[in-house]
């Protein structure tokens, strides 16, 4: 289901994430180049990672497909609507989670702090903006949606906190640039592989 999901909307947005991946990934690699710079793979696939992703969550935010709804601001109004497993379900609630894990995610990689109001702050700064762009462009705002990225949000904030102290805790040549890069690259294979039905993970996803 959200495999589906995935590939319809890479199937609207990649000519854009394509050029785009281009024109950034070229700057890059000249001003490294040019100003001598030392190259650390993973930082710089994680930064890639990251502009795409705001993208891909541009076109998510803008694209006009909600006609059948109308704004919410009673919280848990939508989410009581849909039944435990069902696929609105997990197109609704799991993908609002999931959609704000990658954010969480970053923020904690880009702000190195471990303080819970930061994650916190930050996603609902964010997801606010959303639902308000939305309903300016003639979509809808949803108080359930913002709560589902909050919590998706935070979710990612504490997954690279653990990550990030687990690291530390490990020996010195599982925190150097070569395995960094190693686990990074691996974790683009796998997701790559995901997409295009090489390889399943579980039932839902």
């Amino acid at each position: 289901m959200l495999q589906r999901t995935i590939i319809d909307l890479l199937s609207n947005v990649w000519p854009t994430l394509f050029l785009f991946t281009i024109i950034i990934s070229s700057l890059r690699i000249a001003y490294l180049i040019h100003n001598k710079v030392k190259v650390v793979l993973y930082k710089e696939l994680l930064t890639l990672g990251f502009i795409l992703y705001i993208m891909f969550l541009f076109y998510v935010v803008t694209f006009q497909d909600v006609d059948w709804s109308t704004s919410n601001f009673i919280p848990f109004k939508e989410i009581m609507r849909y039944e435990f497993g069902s696929k609105l379900f997990i197109k609704n609630i799991l993908g609002n989670m999931l959609m704000f894990l990658p954010y969480g995610f970053f923020i904690g990689y880009y702000v190195r702090s471990e303080k819970w109001y930061v994650g916190f702050s930050l996603s609902l700064i964010t997801s606010i903006s959303i639902e308000i762009t939305q309903m300016l462009i003639g979509r809808v705002f949803d108080i359930d949606d913002i709560m589902l990225n909050m919590i998706g949000g935070m979710l990612g904030f504490y997954i690279f906190i653990y990550l990030n102290k687990f690291k530390n805790n490990l020996p010195a040549f599982f925190k150097s640039d070569f395995f960094l890069n190693f686990c990074v690259i691996a974790v683009i294979i796998l997701i790559v592989l995901y997409l295009f039905n090489f390889i399943s993970i579980g039932g839902i996803l």
